[in-house]
């Protein structure tokens, strides 16, 4: 966890600090908005950013957003009226802290924006060989290619293996493929001088350079255009990179793991994916299991995310009712365990009494008045199916267009998985990448999409 305190914060930035390193962050400081964005332009990357509320932080917040720079921001001050803080959540700042800084809130923040547990929660046989796995390779320099359904919790692999890695001191910087334009990915990656492009207003360094020394994970890889796929081969293969705009090439040391929720075999051979790439990236392959095929954990992880959402949620901790479980193991989770977690979500603000019940536990293929949910040997067959009569039901309707049609079956989709943009592409037969295109052009249109869950 990298904190960036701005400004003095009224004197307590010491205190601040300290606190923030007591639980585990590395504090860095700079005097005004201007120096912080030039240390996060040098790749001196920062997850959270704490900015005393007398800067500037509706310019600062701009300036992040022209320059895609993605981290979170808290204002602070020790003026506590409701005033100050609802011009800071204007500005753009995510959340408010009163100063002199409290520890617990501090905490609470970090822990939230963090999100960077590394820890995994399993008793089943087969996951247990996964970490196995994991903890034989870890130690070495090796590419890894983590592969599985989505859900299956493969960035949690990949923080785990650098946990557990030689780097482990050192940086770990994520990037994830899928959700950045083709035009922009190679700016993201490698960087840009000034003037490069329209919009590149200061030089810029990329994940390769940010990562440097540490750890760089390239998500969802599968979704890169292929063209920017000789680049990110010679970056691997020669261990510098080239900046946009630039006249000299860098060297980077850097582990490099990815991530794929589809089958980058066959990508191969379709001519979607470079062979060469490929077989640089899966060095070792580690395939994480599906919940389905751990089915000794669902109860484990079932009453840790109760207690989870418990806390977050300041309500009382429940145990779950034998009811409860046998209908969690008894359900296929095509969501793996990101459903599993949304589905405890649910069920600790849905229950009622001194324990979750089966009422609670409310199902992908469950509505909210309690119809018979189809939880019963649910698989692929069973999306597909489902996915063919939501295409049924909108074709039928003489007189849409194909467009109209398309918009119905995608939103419809959408919907059905609780705004998951992954696994609606996976049953849509589509990538992540066209599914979000769509999803753009119809927000600009006016429409209102399915949000995804927390």
């Amino acid at each position: 966890m990298r904190l960036l305190i701005i400004g003095t914060l009224e004197g307590h930035i010491s205190e601040a600090g300290k606190i923030a390193h007591k639980d585990g962050a590395k504090v860095s400081h700079a005097d005004d908005t201007q120096t912080a964005l030039n240390a996060l332009r040098d790749g001196k990357g920062a997850d959270l950013v704490m900015i005393d509320v007398t800067q500037d932080i509706k310019s600062f917040m701009e300036s992040l957003k022209q320059e895609r720079i993605h981290v979170e921001v808290v204002a602070c001050g020790v003026n506590n009226d409701a005033d100050t803080a609802v011009a800071a959540i204007k500005a753009g700042a995510k959340e408010y802290i009163p100063l002199p800084p409290d520890p617990e809130l501090i905490a609470a923040v970090l822990s939230a924006v963090a999100e960077e547990t590394t820890d995994f929660i399993f008793s089943d046989p087969k996951m247990k060989q996964v970490i196995e796995l994991a903890n034989q390779i870890a130690p070495s320099e090796a590419s890894v290619l983590i592969t599985g359904e989505s859900g299956t919790g493969k960035e949690v692999m990949a923080r785990y293996i650098h946990g557990q890695s030689k780097r482990e001191k050192k940086k770990f910087v994520s990037i994830n493929c899928a959700a950045i334009p083709d035009n922009l990915l190679e700016s993201e990656l490698f960087g840009h001088e000034k003037g490069a492009f329209t919009g590149a207003v200061a030089r810029r360094i990329g994940k390769f350079e940010e990562a440097d020394g540490g750890t760089l994970l390239l998500d969802e890889i599968s979704e890169m255009d292929p063209r920017l796929q000789a680049k990110l081969l010679r970056a691997i293969q020669e261990r510098e990179i080239d900046r946009v705009g630039g006249d000299k090439p860098v060297k980077v040391d850097i582990r490099l793991l990815a991530t794929s929720n589809r089958n980058l075999q066959e990508s191969v051979k379709k001519g979607e994916f470079r062979e060469d790439l490929y077989f640089r990236l899966n060095v070792v392959n580690i395939q994480m299991p599906s919940l389905k095929d751990r089915p000794k954990d669902i109860e484990m992880l079932s009453k840790h995310f109760a207690k989870k959402y418990a806390e977050v949620n300041s309500v009382p901790v429940r145990p779950l009712s034998e009811g409860a479980l046998q209908k969690l193991a008894g359900y296929n989770w095509p969501g793996n365990v990101r459903e599993l977690e949304n589905t405890m979500h649910r069920a600790v603000l849905m229950a009622n009494g001194d324990e979750i019940s089966e009422q609670a536990i409310l199902l992908t293929h469950q509505s909210a008045d309690n119809e018979t949910p189809q939880t019963v040997e649910t698989n692929s067959e069973d999306i597909e199916a489902s996915t063919s009569s939501v295409s049924a039901e909108t074709m039928i309707k003489v007189g849409k267009t194909v467009a109209e049609v398309e918009k119905d079956l995608i939103i419809k989709t959408l919907d059905h998985c609780l705004g998951n943009r992954t696994h609606a592409a996976n049953i849509l037969g589509i990538s992540i990448r066209t599914l979000r295109n769509k999803l753009k052009q119809y927000t600009e249109d006016g429409m209102e999409l399915p949000g995804a869950e927390a």
